[in-house]
C-alpha cells in the first residue's frame, strides 16, 4: 500500500543614441557605451547564476508546482487510454465506459474523477490577500495558511462570473477555476494589479494535475491512505505531503462536494496517485458522467446556468459570500437587489 506522509513545507537597457558634432564626442560616446553593455552583461550573468543557484535549493519550497515534466513512458492520459478511457483531443478524460456504474459508486462508495482540464491560479505576493479579498466576494482577511473557501468572481453589477475554489497556502493562494474562465480572469486580475501592487498571477494550469474523490467511503480511502487527520475537517482546509518524494496537495472537499477531497500534484506524480486511488476501490468517473452528476448536485457552471442574467444571490451562492463585502463593492441598483433578496431569505 502506498502511504502519504506529511512535510514542513527581472528592465533592459536600452541606450538612445545621438547625432555626434565632432570626432571626439564620437569617439567618447562609443567608449561609454561600450562601457555599459560591458556592465549591463556581467551584471544579467551574474544575476542568472544567482537565480540558477537559488532556483536550485529553493524551488520545492518557494514555487512546489513548477516541477518537471514526466517521463513520456508515465504519462498520465497515456495510462488511462490503455486502460480504455476514451480521451478527447483537448485531453479530457470523457468516459471510462462505465459511466451508470461511476454515478452509483458517487452515492453509495467512493469514485475519482480528473478534473486537470479545469484552471488553476496560483496568486502570490505580499498582498495577495488583500487583493483576493477586493476582488472576489468571500472574506479572505478571515483566513490563514491552512485554510480554504469557495468564492465568487463578479461583474461591477454583481452578476456571476465563475465560482473559485481557494486554497490559502503559506506563500501563495491557489484558485481552481472552470475551464472555460480561466483565461478571461486571469487577464481581469491582471488588470487590476496596480504598479505598487504586490501581486503576482502564475497560470499553473499546465504545471499540476487534479483530481476529485467523493463519495461515502472517501474518508476510508484517506484514512488507509494516512491522511486522516484531514476527516472531519473544515471545507477547504488543505495540507502539504509527499507521495514516493514528490509532493501532493490535499484538501477538504472539491469542486462539486463539500464532503470528499481535492488532490493537487504535479504531472510526474498523476499516475502513481490515480493507480494508489483505485486500488483502495474508487471508480474512475470521467466528464460525460460528471456533467450529470453536476447538474443533479446542483453545481451551476460559467454559460450555462452562471450568467449576466443573475446575481450571486440569485445563483444561489450564499456559502460564497459575504454580505458587508459584496455592500461595498457593487454599484447602488445591485446592492438594492442583494438587499431585498437576502431579506427574502431571513
Amino acid at each position: 500500500m502506498t502511504t502519504m506522509t506529511a512535510t514542513a513545507t527581472a528592465p533592459p537597457c536600452v541606450a538612445h543614441l545621438v547625432s555626434r558634432s565632432t570626432a571626439r564626442l564620437q569617439h567618447s560616446r562609443a567608449a561609454l557605451l561600450l562601457h555599459q553593455n560591458a556592465a549591463f552583461r556581467t551584471k544579467k550573468t551574474t544575476k542568472n547564476n544567482l537565480s540558477s543557484r537559488n532556483t536550485s535549493s529553493t524551488i520545492a519550497a518557494a514555487l512546489p508546482f513548477e516541477l518537471s515534466p514526466p517521463p513520456i513512458d508515465h504519462d498520465f492520459l497515456d495510462s488511462v487510454t490503455a486502460e480504455g478511457a476514451k480521451v478527447s483531443e483537448e485531453g479530457i478524460i470523457e468516459t471510462f465506459e462505465n459511466d451508470d456504474e461511476a454515478l452509483d459508486a458517487f452515492d453509495n462508495v467512493v469514485v475519482v474523477m480528473d478534473l486537470s482540464h479545469f484552471g488553476r491560479l496560483r496568486v502570490s505576493g505580499d498582498d495577495r490577500i488583500q487583493f483576493l479579498h477586493n476582488q472576489t466576494t468571500a472574506n479572505f482577511e478571515c483566513l490563514s495558511e491552512g485554510q480554504g473557501c469557495e468564492t465568487v468572481f463578479v461583474t461591477p453589477t454583481a452578476r456571476t462570473i465563475d465560482i473559485a475554489y481557494a486554497w490559502i497556502m503559506k506563500k501563495a493562494v491557489l484558485l481552481v477555476l472552470s475551464p472555460e474562465t480561466c483565461g478571461n480572469i486571469t487577464e481581469m486580475l491582471n488588470k487590476y494589479i496596480f504598479f505598487a501592487d504586490k501581486v503576482e498571477i502564475q497560470d499553473i494550469t499546465k504545471q499540476t494535475c487534479l483530481f476529485a474523490l467523493s463519495g461515502p467511503k472517501s474518508s476510508e480511502v484517506m484514512a488507509n491512505l494516512n491522511l486522516g487527520d484531514l476527516v472531519g475537517q473544515p471545507y477547504g482546509t488543505n495540507r502539504h505531503y509527499n507521495v514516493n518524494g514528490m509532493p501532493v496537495t490535499v484538501g477538504v472537499g472539491n469542486i462539486i462536494s463539500d464532503e470528499g477531497f481535492s488532490l493537487l500534484m504535479s504531472p510526474a506524480a498523476a499516475d502513481s496517485v490515480w493507480k494508489t486511488l483505485l486500488s483502495q476501490g474508487a471508480i474512475p468517473l470521467g466528464s460525460n458522467a460528471w456533467e450529470k452528476l453536476r447538474i443533479t448536485q446542483g453545481r451551476p457552471a460559467p454559460g450555462k446556468e452562471l450568467t449576466n442574467d443573475f446575481n450571486v444571490l440569485e445563483a444561489g451562492l450564499w456559502n460564497s459570500i459575504s454580505l458587508n463585502k459584496v455592500f461595498l463593492l457593487t454599484g447602488a441598483k445591485a446592492r438594492e437587489q442583494i438587499f431585498h433578496l437576502a431579506l427574502k431569505n431571513l
